[in-house]
């Protein structure tokens, strides 16, 4: 299926399903474009698509760059500095479907780090099937606001994770048939938010109207149930553009039928394709065949299962699963050494350790030999100091003894300095049924050890005193050792008092301390030897102790800053003076003990969220806390009605509008945490510290973000051959919850609020319902965990969240009917009841009323005589109640109106109509005129860039020139973010435009105001700026359309033409402020006109400088009066003139290049110029200097500037330019006046904002900051 065509169109091209071979494996394109080749056959990708690190890429290496024929990825599709991509729309324009059957990190679509990426533009994409969407730090990307995920991914919508990219406010995000009368894309509601739906400007996104998750047609006719991407034909399996579940001989089917079996997790295969299939691996012989499993095709048996070698099934294993590793003899002499027999259950050959430093040995040994049952020859561990057990051959049952050394051990060990332990022989069985055992030089294993393994093992008899030599194995150990008992111990929660019975070895003096060893243990299954290593990696705590300073007291110690309620196994060892020579090598030792501290209050509970799903409930969820300190037994939940903020009650609402309450949030459910909710907050009010439900979850947030980026560098990385949630929720936050304890709520105002009841209950559950609650009600919520032992350590501190019940539908409305009485010769008093259990408080009552003769609302100041009826409605926080029925009343006599009084404020008496006083619109600031121009006559044809207040576009307006003409136009629109008054001061910039009518000067054309977005048409200036144009024809430009550099002639025309309209806004006392090459316009026939006001001040805004705390300054082009004094008049546009003249010369260098603004600013002050450019013309540099003159009245008008150089002008410039015009002789030289001078505006003005409005007796200012 191919999706094409503009502005959301669909152009549908349905290939059968028979028709998507041939598939490809995974794909990994990375370094050079041409790497893409390889996609130019794929319909499917079974596997991955990474494309990524391209930096020597551009814009025009991916232009005409499309594989069409591409509908689907069955894993994950990944984006990685990819530079010069702006969109994938012409890249894949018919990728349908992202399976996600294998994630990236649990996400199906990674976009991440693209540089130049405009937008995603996957305009055919439908389906993410599993996983989520992860784009991360684009500095370009927009149209993300635009695109509604839930469609694509309804399961998985709250992981998606959109940060870093491009802010919202700086894209134009318009979808397509907004801004002209084309039929606008669907729109859907994301966060409670009704909006339009695209990927780009040009492209809708698929929103089929047979539900979230269905296949339509290109016409919207619903696909058969089985497809996914779309169809050809409706109702059909065999039409779709993908399958949902499965794939068989061109059908779309929910399962496999039968004698298939499913493979990928979407096409069904045969046995005998299966049995076909063969693994891939870098190692030939590795490549073994496919197996079938619980009817699925698979490379090999899951976990706990074997294949059986007389079919191509799997069977389950007797135990741990076999795995044969055919070693020969193989040396273990470091942790990477042993991990290559990660997984083996049997050793086919011999094993020598030899192990002399390593870190966490015990731990990473363990993970690697761990699963070693049989060795079919010798083990031999040798000179292996960093050994203290042989523990880490946690499953080893038998040493075989095929081979053995020097053909009489089948157990050899040798010189291990540290070696303490063997095996824990009450845990563990080892057979040797052949051959001895040796040892020799182990000077810290005990002989016992060693007679006790030969027991356990069958060997006892085989060896002699001379394999097993007394004089060199435990001759530096205290292995005569008598067994410590504890004499008590005292808990606490937090602490451990211990004592035992005093050690008297036969020689007092060789008793030196002793060692307490500790550790939590949640099972009573620990060995002292377990987890340690000779290098200083060990699972233990040790604490020494100290003899105590009596012979006859006990030894004790404390160990502290345990956790409550935990398991810890402890023992104590004697430390003693050991000498072989004088045979006193004793010691002492205590058993493994285990004692549980006692209970404490537990941590508070986290991340509380609360929903009201009535008028009386609330439903209030939690999860537990994170240290319990004890078996969690109840939930104790309190909740207080509060009073509603007292500044409620004092605000006039009639006149400032409705202020709702802030204090707490419209919570909803989500299906997991929610995001932190946003609130408003007073400006005296501080930040609550943050709840430790929030802490951790940043503290995860951070570690996943960390998690996600190694796992991002370490899976792109090729080794070298020999590598908000949506839903709003209301959260345990700084602006509704806490877990500290905060003061008692003061709301604005002196009355104190009232006692409310506090209500109690306890839940097992981390979850509880609130009933019989008053409606539209804020309360407070606090949640304690409480623990086995809470009657007498308490329950935690208090959670606490604020939540209001929904309103009650009918509670506002007035009850009764309203009645009348006259009070006086021109007005009534009307009465009503107040509603007597509104929603919160009542806020305001609205009237509407009329005369019988007139329809809808009316305003006066005084009641006319004659015939009314009028209905009232309450107000109250939850809204608007309903209106009343129809009082009818009637006013008697002649009024005569009050001189003076204005009928546009509201009236003194009793009755008055209430609209939203804060509402205004564009239209009742800017009143359309001739100017107007319908919306219907015009049409976008592409975005051109941004301006100040939105995006430009080119267009075409019909019937501007001449009935039924079309003429190219630039159109200028407002962000949709802009506020009110933003609205407004662009289309009030566009009147100060209308009186403007120059050759050399940017015209304006029309305006359409009515409707949203208001449009500015202009001019079209097709080449763009004067600044890029100049920088094009550099002969180095990239972007050179192939002229050359300007002439003398060329420089002088131009000079020439910007002066003309400088002059002509001179005499029509404007003044510009920001003259620069930024700010002049050239069009199709080269034409250089003042200003296209407001595109340059985002695109170059490095040229503005802000000094203290005014607006933005352009210092470079500013005379030196202007940075002085703020004087801004003609003769300082003359001196910004002159810089213009050099940018021409040096084609748009900076002005001042190597300068700091603050250096440029002092350095124009102190009565510096700019130098004259290299290769400048004679003619060119006198005109700078007489624009640069220190005394402003020195300088020379821009009417005599053209004075010096009209002889050089081209001829059309005689009948086009107004300095030839017959206003410019009637005006005179156009010399400036006393009166055209401009001081800097306040502080927070920008000077270069505009005048609103000018009159003629004054001059005014261009609008060129703002678009």
């Amino acid at each position: 299926l191919c999706h094409g065509g503009a502005r959301g169109a669909l152009v549908a091209t349905w290939a059968p399903l028979a028709a998507w071979a041939p598939f490809c494996g995974s794909m990994d394109i990375r370094n050079d474009v041409s790497q893409l080749q390889k996609l130019e056959n794929c319909s499917i990708i079974e596997g991955n698509l990474q494309i990524l690190l391209m930096f020597t890429t551009g814009a025009e290496d991916f232009r005409g760059l499309s594989f069409p024929r591409l509908l689907m990825i069955t894993e994950y599709l990944l984006l990685f500095r990819v530079y010069g991509l702006e969109s994938l729309r012409d890249l894949f324009p018919n990728l349908s479907v992202i399976r996600g059957t294998n994630l990236f990190f649990s996400y199906a679509l990674v976009i991440f780090e693209m540089p130049h990426l405009r937008d995603v533009g996957l305009h055919s994409l439908g389906h993410i099937l599993r996983g989520s969407v992860r784009i991360e730090r684009n500095q370009e990307l927009c149209h993300l606001s635009t695109i509604d995920w839930g469609l694509l991914l309804p399961d998985a919508v709250d992981n998606t994770y959109i940060v870093g990219n491009k802010l919202a406010e700086e894209c134009a995000d318009v979808c397509p048939g907004i801004l002209d009368v084309e039929k606008p894309c669907a729109q859907t509601s994301v966060n409670g938010q009704l909006d339009y739906r695209c990927w780009t400007s040009s492209y809708c996104q698929k929103v089929c109207p047979c539900g979230v998750g269905s296949a339509c047609t290109a016409v919207g006719e619903c696909c058969h149930a089985e497809c996914l991407g779309g169809c050809g034909r409706p109702r059909d399996n065999r039409a779709c553009v993908a399958c949902r579940h499965f794939h068989f001989n061109g059908h779309c089917l929910p399962s496999c039928p039968p004698r298939t079996y499913e493979y990928e997790g979407w096409r069904c295969v045969t046995a005998e394709y299966c049995a076909s299939l063969r693994k891939v691996s870098d190692n030939p012989r590795d490549a073994s065949k496919f197996v079938i499993h619980q009817q699925q095709c698979l490379s090999e048996c899951p976990s706990g299962y074997i294949r059986n070698e007389s079919s191509i099934f799997c069977h389950k294993c007797e135990g741990l699963c076999p795995k044969e590793c055919k070693v020969g003899t193989k040396t273990i002499d470091s942790t990477r050494a042993a991990q290559e027999l990660g997984g083996c259950t049997l050793v086919e050959g011999n094993l020598i350790v030899n192990i002399r430093r390593g870190y966490n040995l015990a731990s990473e040994l363990q993970s690697s030999l761990g699963l070693i049952e049989t060795i079919t020859g010798f083990l031999k561990i040798k000179h292996s100091f960093a050994l203290v057990s042989l523990s880490f051959f946690k499953n080893l049952k038998l040493i075989r003894g095929d081979s053995m050394v020097d053909g009489n051990y089948t157990l050899y060990v040798l010189d291990n300095q540290n070696l303490q332990q063997l095996w824990d022989w009450s845990h563990h069985v080892l057979s040797i049924p052949v051959g001895k055992m040796y040892f020799a030089f182990n000077p810290k294993l005990c002989l016992a050890e060693i007679y006790r393994m030969e027991e356990v093992t069958g060997t006892k008899g085989r060896q002699n005193k001379a394999e097993i030599n007394p004089r060199t194995n435990g001759d530096r150990a205290s292995c005569k050792t008598q067994t410590l008992r504890f004499i008590s111990n005292v808990t606490e929660s937090d602490r451990i008092f211990l004592k035992w019975e005093r050690y008297r070895p036969p020689e007092y003096r060789d008793l030196l301390s002793f060692i307490v060893y500790y550790k939590e243990s949640p099972f009573q299954n620990v060995s002292e030897y377990v987890g340690q290593d000779a290098c200083g990696a060990q699972s233990w705590n040790v604490l020494d102790v100290e003899l105590p300073l009596s012979s006859e007291q006990e030894p004790g110690v404390t160990l502290l800053n345990l956790r409550p309620w935990t398991q810890y196994a402890i023992f104590v060892r004697a430390i003693t003076l050991t000498t072989a020579e004088e045979g006193r090598n004793y010691g002492a030792q205590s058993e493994v003990v285990y004692i549980r501290t006692m209970p404490a209050a537990p941590t508070v509970p986290r991340d509380v969220i609360s929903m009201s799903n009535s008028s009386s409930h609330i439903v209030v969820r939690w999860k537990p806390p994170t240290q319990r300190n004890g078996n969690i037994t109840y939930y104790l939940v309190l909740w207080q009605q509060l009073a509603e903020d007292m500044e409620l009650y004092v605000n006039d609402y009639c006149h400032k509008g409705l202020k709702l309450p802030t204090s707490s949030a419209d919570t909803r459910f989500g299906d997991g945490d929610g995001p932190e909710v946003e609130q408003d907050t007073e400006e005296r009010c501080c930040p609550c510290r943050p709840a430790d439900g929030q802490l951790r979850m940043e503290g995860e947030a951070e570690s996943f973000q960390k998690k996600f980026e190694n796992f991002l560098h370490n899976s792109i990385i090729i080794p070298r051959t020999p590598k908000r949630r949506r839903d709003v929720v209301a959260i345990t936050s700084p602006a509704n919850a806490s877990s500290a304890e905060p003061p008692a709520p003061s709301r604005a105002g002196g009355e104190p609020k009232p006692d409310f009841q506090i209500f109690e209950d306890k839940v097992v559950r981390d979850r509880a319902v609130l009933s019989r609650l008053r409606h539209f009600t804020e309360y407070r919520i606090d949640i304690h965990a409480c623990n086995h032992a809470a009657h007498t350590v308490g329950c935690s501190a208090a959670t606490f969240v604020f939540a209001r019940t929904m309103p009650e539908l009918q509670a506002d409305n007035i009850p009764g009917n309203v009645t009348w009485e006259p009070a006086g010769k021109n007005s009534v008093l009307l009465r009503w009841e107040e509603p007597r259990n509104p929603n919160g408080l009542i806020l305001k009552y609205e009237i509407k009323y009329s005369r019988e003769s007139e329809y809808g609302g009316v305003h006066l100041a005084l009641l006319q005589p004659g015939n009314y009826s009028a209905k009232v409605r309450a107000t109250s926080l939850a809204g608007n109640g309903s209106w009343t029925g129809l009082v009818k009343f009637y006013i008697l006599g002649p009024v005569t109106p009050t001189p003076g009084r204005s009928n546009d404020g509201y009236p003194s008496g009793t009755l008055y109509a209430s609209v939203n006083p804060e509402y205004f619109s564009a239209s009742d600031m800017y009143m359309p005129d001739e100017w107007e121009v319908s919306r219907e006559k015009i049409t976008v044809i592409r975005e051109l860039g941004q301006g100040s207040f939105g995006m430009v576009y080119e267009g075409l307006a019909l019937g501007l020139t001449a009935e039924g003409e079309e003429t190219k136009v630039a159109l200028k629109t407002v962000n949709e973010l802009a506020t009110m008054r933003e609205r407004i001061e662009f289309l009030n910039e566009a009147s100060v435009m209308k009186a403007f009518k120059c050759h050399h000067v940017v015209r304006l054309l029309g305006v359409v105001s009515q409707g949203q977005p208001a449009l500015v048409i202009m001019e079209l200036m097709t080449r763009g700026d004067l600044k890029s144009y100049l920088r094009s024809l550099r002969p180095d430009a990239e972007n050179n359309p192939g002229l050359p550099p300007p002439s003398l002639r060329d420089m002088i025309q131009m000079a020439g033409e910007i002066a003309d309209g400088m002059a002509y806004l001179n005499a029509n006392k404007f003044v510009h402020r920001d003259l620069a090459a930024r700010n002049c316009m050239v069009s199709e026939d080269f034409t250089v006109k003042i200003g296209d006001f407001g595109m340059t001040r985002d695109i170059y805004e490095t040229d503005y400088y802000r000094k203290g705390g005014k607006g933005l300054l352009p210092v470079r082009w500013m005379s030196p009066e202007a940075l002085k004094d703020g004087i801004f008049n003609t003769q300082s546009d003359v001196w910004s003139f002159g810089v213009v003249l050099w940018e021409i010369a040096t084609l748009a260098e900076q002005p001042y290049q190597g300068m700091s603004n603050e250096q440029v600013l002092r350095f124009v002050m102190d009565n510096g110029v700019l130098e004259r450019p290299e290769n400048c013309p004679d003619k060119l540099h006198e005109l700078m200097c007489l624009c640069w003159q220190q005394n402003p009245r020195q300088r020379p008008s821009f009417v005599q500037l053209l004075e010096s150089i009209k002889d050089h002008m081209a001829p059309a410039f005689r009948t086009l330019s107004f300095f030839y015009s017959s206003e410019n002789r009637r005006r005179g030289s156009g010399e400036p006046s006393e009166s055209e001078t401009d001081q800097t505006p306040g502080e927070d003005e920008p000077p270069a904002s505009p005048l609103p409005t000018h009159k003629d007796s004054s001059p005014g200012w261009l609008p060129n900051g703002t678009a």
